[in-house]
Parts: structure tokens; sequence; C-alpha cells
């Protein structure tokens, strides 16, 4: 992240932005939900997913009416510009929607920022905990606590694991996660990035779209996590891939063990 006034000034508006989007989550949490289908039975929208998502897209307009938006609501989730050349936003509004439906808990509002193909600043909100997860040009912070990331092996960690990708030993992952002290299924990545940056969690797997890893992605590369596809490359910003966060000392030993590609 470039250490210049005019990031900065976005990382802090976007700060007041998220936090705002929090507190009309918990004040309206209790309230009657409109819930509706996308893909399938399990992929789920509510009215508070598009609340929230309208809320802060009116905010960065109004001050950024040059920036793009890539959302995943209302029809701004299609990449229609050069990602190389523009500033642009990655917003996910409410990240497990399952979980803030049938829990009430454990879901989080997640935000990136990108200047001409550059990542600048990621943050993630575990909403009910009140717990902001950001960057700035040298250091990953909760709230204002300072993260730093305390190298473990796999024998010592826990690994946050998609169900699907689990059930099928998918590239061999499964077995993967028996050298570990167990798995997670957290049905949210925002919440299995904040673990991860916490070091609840070593390594995360799943089928993410661009606005489920763009912010922790940007995070855990602050702490020297490496994230890719599990064919070996970068993610595209653009199409839902199979994605991997992982510290990078582990991960000669993720492609010895497993089908993931270096």
């Amino acid at each position: 992240m470039k250490d210049n006034t005019f990031a900065l000034k976005k990382l802090e508006q976007a700060k007041v932005w998220i936090r705002e989007a929090g507190i009309f989550l918990r004040d309206n949490i209790h309230q009657r939900l409109e819930i509706s289908h996308k893909s399938s039975f399990s992929d789920l929208v509510t009215n508070f997913d598009k609340k929230v998502q309208e809320i802060i897209i009116e905010e960065i307009l109004k001050a950024y009416p040059e920036d793009k938006i890539l959302a995943e609501e209302s029809g701004k989730n299609l990449v229609s510009f050069d990602q190389s050349q523009e500033n642009f936003w990655i917003l996910d509004p409410i990240d497990g929607t399952i979980n803030f439906v049938v829990q009430q808990d454990n879901f989080a509002v997640m935000l990136a920022y990108y200047e001409q193909g550059q990542a600048q600043f990621g943050l993630i909100l575990n909403v009910m905990e009140d717990k902001l997860y950001w960057n700035n040009a040298h250091h990953v912070f909760c709230n204002n606590r300072k993260l730093a990331y305390k190298p473990k092996e796999l024998s010592e960690s826990l690994l946050a694991i998609n169900s699907m990708i689990y059930r099928k030993n998918f590239y061999k992952l499964t077995d993967f996660s028996l050298k570990t002290l167990g798995v997670r299924m957290l049905g949210s990545a925002g919440i299995a990035y904040a673990d991860l940056l916490e070091g609840k969690i070593v390594g995360y797997f799943s089928r993410l779209q661009p606005w489920d890893y763009a912010a922790g992605s940007i995070l855990a590369g602050k702490l020297g996590f490496v994230t890719k596809t599990f064919e070996g490359e970068e993610p595209n910003l653009t199409d839902c891939q199979y994605i991997y966060s992982l510290p990078r000392h582990l991960v000669e030993q993720l492609i010895q063990e497993t089908d993931v590609i270096l």
C-alpha cells in the first residue's frame, strides 16, 4: 500500500462506513427478514444484505463518483472495467448470510480497496463482536490492537475448510487436514479470515467469489500469508475460484502432500 494521504483518507472513511453498517445490522437484527434464494436453496439474500450494500455504495459514490465498485448483490457483481487502470472497491455487505439468518451471529461486512490494480486496504467487521480488522501501509489491526503472526506447525494448528472440499477429499486436502488438530467449518469467509489473522486457525481453503476473499487476502498478506488458487495462480478478482490462504512457511508442505499446485 502506498503511504499517501489519499489512500489513508479513503481508509479512514471506509472504517466509518463499515462501522455504521455494523451498527445498523446490530440495531435491526431482530426485525422481520425478507429472504430470497439466488443460485440454490442455500444461497440466500436478505433485505438487509441489499440495504447495507445500498448504504455503503451510496457513501463511496458520493465521495468518489469516478471509483468503480464490485459488489455481491444488486447486479454490481460483474467486472466491466479494467482493474489495472481504475480505482475500485470490492464489497460483501453480509458475508455468512445463512449464519445471519439462522444464528444471528458469525457474519461479517467486508470491503477492499485497490488503486490501478494494487491492493491498498481490506476491512472485515465481525458484526456481533464489533471487531474491525483493517490494515495501513505496514500493519494489521483488530480495532486498535496491532496483530502479528506467530508461526505454528500443522501439528499445533486447526484448519478451516469448505464442507464440500472436506467431504470429497478434494485435492487431497482432507488427508492434509489429518496432520492438524482438526478442521473448522465456519460458514463465513470473513469470520474464517478473522480467525486466520488472530492465529485461531493456520489456513483456509474454500471456493470463493472475489468479494469473499478480497479483504481477507489483503489483510492476511500483510501478516505473511500466501493466497492463491488451488492451481497455483494469483486470484483474478473476477471469477469464483478455489482459493487458499496459508502461511508462507507451510506452502511447500502443502504442495508436496496434496494435489494443490505451486
